[in-house]
């Protein structure tokens, strides 16, 4: 039986690694296309795979870091809500990020909501108060669509969560014992900061744009939505694409788990809690067999 199960274990780590290297060799370091694909097939994608990065929010003891949670909200106001809305996320949770009642309350106040209808039966709009949610900057996905190309932007309530790019074997194995999670914010991080110029020979459509780690295709309907300078901190942290990208991915993680950090710490304290229970349940079987003969 043992070598049964070890046989298998062999077998499966080989083909592990045999799958790592035939996708190494099958992504050609330009981010063309992969050259064993013949003509019409399709390639698989995301054509580069994100690096592994650096988040406070990473690990068992992992948290937010709420400087930069309030500077990624304030490159998504600025930038990303132009065409992306977080229909999911109320104003009210800002103050996790260490706003005041009174500064959630004025940050609301900046957008407007559909209301109604009133004692006449008609629908309006009115400022938007902390009960309310991140409302879209558009009226449909139809008016979204065509605003943009023929592609809605999707919604960003938890883009962080749902763009996850697949890490495969044997990673994903490793990453239940480093308790990797952070693959959504890399690939956002690798998304915006990933444009370049398409290789030679690679047609691009009118109206998209180049970028090898894109979870779906080689092209996509947004342009590069980050420059240098294009948002100005408050803080005086680095105002490069790098940052702004570092900085949306987190808040972006933040929009689709609130609650990470208490999850954390239950987890934490559960391990805590099963480990002592361990040692009782061994200490009280030694207790009541030591007299015992066997």
């Amino acid at each position: 039986m043992k070598t049964l199960v070890t046989s298998i274990l062999s077998f499966a780590f080989a083909a592990g690694l045999g799958s790592a290297v035939l996708a190494q060799e099958a992504t050609p370091a330009n981010g063309a296309a992969p050259a064993h694909h013949a003509e019409g097939e399709t390639p698989h994608y995301p054509l580069k795979h994100p690096k592994e990065e650096e988040w406070s929010f990473a690990g068992p003891f992992g948290h937010y870091d709420k400087g930069q949670l309030q500077r990624g909200l304030k490159v998504y106001t600025e930038v990303c809500a132009a065409c992306h809305s977080m229909k999911l996320v109320p104003f009210r949770t800002l103050d996790e990020l260490g706003y005041s009642e009174a500064q959630v309350k004025a940050f609301a106040a900046n957008y407007e909501v559909p209301d109604g209808p009133d004692a006449s039966g008609e629908m309006f709009t009115r400022k938007a108060v902390p009960s309310d949610y991140f409302p879209s900057p558009f009226p449909n996905a139809e008016a979204a669509a065509a605003s943009n190309n023929g592609a809605a932007p999707p919604d960003f309530s938890l883009i962080a969560k749902a763009r996850a790019v697949e890490r495969g074997f044997p990673q994903f194995v490793f990453d239940i014992f480093t308790q990797y999670q952070e693959s959504g914010p890399d690939y956002i991080h690798a998304l915006l900061t990933g444009y370049e110029e398409p290789p030679a020979g690679f047609h691009v459509p009118q109206g998209g744009h180049y970028n090898p780690y894109f979870n779906a295709a080689a092209v996509l309907a947004m342009p590069k939505p980050l420059s240098d300078g294009q948002v100005t901190y408050d803080d005086g942290s680095p105002a490069t694409v790098d940052q702004y990208s570092r900085d949306v991915s987190a808040f972006l993680m933040w929009a689709a788990e609130p609650h990470l950090e208490a999850r954390k710490r239950t987890g934490f304290m559960v391990m805590i809690f099963l480990a002592i229970f361990t040692v009782l349940i061994y200490l009280t079987k030694r207790s009541i067999y030591a007299n015992k003969e066997h």
